[in-house]
């Protein structure tokens, strides 16, 4: 298994949310210009209030690309039946540039995690041709799997993901 897809594996993001696929466009996200996004690495709430960064790899700014944002754990990280819930999704970005220069079908909501640990996932497919995505009609109960397929995204081409849980008082000073 590849260093890459291991870390999915081990937090569940593959199975959970997607297949196993073969990462194949390179996917960089960061919030406040330093803080990037590792697989199973935790981020602090107060860091990911803002839209992050997220620049996109690819063959050529004539690709286009779908990003999905996704929280897996809703209500808590113990008994998920609520899971998927929706936080963002971008269409028609360009390979090569950043989420900027797509279009926002579903605006970036803060993550807000209240009981345990959450898992934030950030999935980008591959479109076959663009404006061919449309938003869903809920952000609550989304399924990754069932949407690609509705749009005919497939696989997805990369994936990352974070760990966050709601900041205690003590951890606020």
């Amino acid at each position: 298994m590849s260093r890459m897809i291991e870390p999915l594996a081990l937090g569940r993001v593959i199975g959970e949310v997607v297949d196993i696929f073969t990462p194949c466009v390179k996917l960089n996200v960061t919030y406040n210009l330093n803080k990037t996004v590792s697989n199973g690495h935790e981020l602090m709430p107060n860091l990911i209030t803002s839209k992050p960064l997220v620049n996109i790899g690819g063959e050529d700014m004539r690709s286009a690309y779908t990003l999905i944002m996704t929280d897996l754990d809703v209500p808590g990280h113990s008994d998920p039946y609520l899971r998927e819930h929706l936080h963002w999704i971008v269409t028609d970005i360009h390979g090569t540039t950043n989420a900027s220069f797509g279009t926002e079908i579903m605006s970036y909501e803060t993550p807000k995690p209240l009981i345990g640990i959450h898992r934030y996932v950030f999935l980008l497919f591959k479109q076959k041709t663009r404006k061919s995505v449309s938003p869903p009609t809920s952000r609550d109960r989304f399924n990754t799997r069932n949407f690609s397929q509705q749009h005919g995204l497939g696989l997805p081409v990369a994936v990352v993901y974070f760990n966050a849980q709601r900041e205690n008082a003590t951890h606020r000073r």
